[in-house]
C-alpha cells in the first residue's frame, strides 16, 4: 500500500490529488462558459473601488471584489519592492477582454498594470448567465 497523501486540518480530510475525487458524471457537468476571472492589484481601497466603478460603468466586467491586505514583493526599476496592495477580482467574459484591456489603460493607476486573466471552465448557469447579461462587446 502506498502513502497516505492526505492532509487533516480540524478533523477534515483534504485530498492530496483531483484523482481521489470521482470523474464527474458527463451528464452533470455544468454549461461551457466564455467567463473570465482577471487578476489585478491596486494601492489601496480608495483606487479599487474607483477602478471597479469605472469597468463597471464601461460594462466591461460583472462584478469587481477587492480582497484587501496582499502584501506583494517584487523586482521594479532594479530593486526589489515590498508593498501593500488590494487584490480585484474581476468576473467578465472572453469576449469583452478587448475592451477590458482599452480600459485599463485610461482607468488603471499603476504604469504596468496586472492583468492576468483566467478562463473559468463551469460554474452555475444562472451566474454565468448574469456574467453576460452585465457585460457589452463594444469597445469602450
Amino acid at each position: 500500500m502506498g502513502q497516505d497523501k492526505s492532509l487533516v486540518l480540524s478533523g477534515y480530510q483534504i485530498a492530496a490529488t483531483a484523482s481521489d475525487y470521482p470523474p464527474m458524471n458527463p451528464d452533470s457537468r455544468m454549461p461551457h462558459t466564455d467567463a473570465m476571472v482577471v487578476l489585478t492589484t491596486v494601492a489601496n481601497e480608495k483606487e479599487g473601488i474607483a477602478l471597479v466603478r469605472g469597468l463597471l460603468e464601461r460594462r466591461v466586467i460583472a462584478c469587481g471584489t477587492l480582497l484587501p491586505g496582499a502584501r506583494s514583493l517584487y523586482r521594479w526599476e532594479d530593486k526589489i519592492a515590498d508593498e501593500q496592495e488590494v487584490v480585484l477580482l474581476l468576473k467578465t467574459r472572453s469576449a469583452a477582454m478587448d475592451s477590458l484591456r482599452v480600459a485599463f489603460e485610461e482607468l488603471h493607476p499603476y504604469k504596468v498594470p496586472e492583468l492576468l486573466a483566467m478562463p473559468v471552465h463551469a460554474g452555475l448557469e444562472k451566474y454565468l448567465s448574469w456574467i453576460n447579461s452585465e457585460t457589452s462587446l463594444a469597445i469602450s
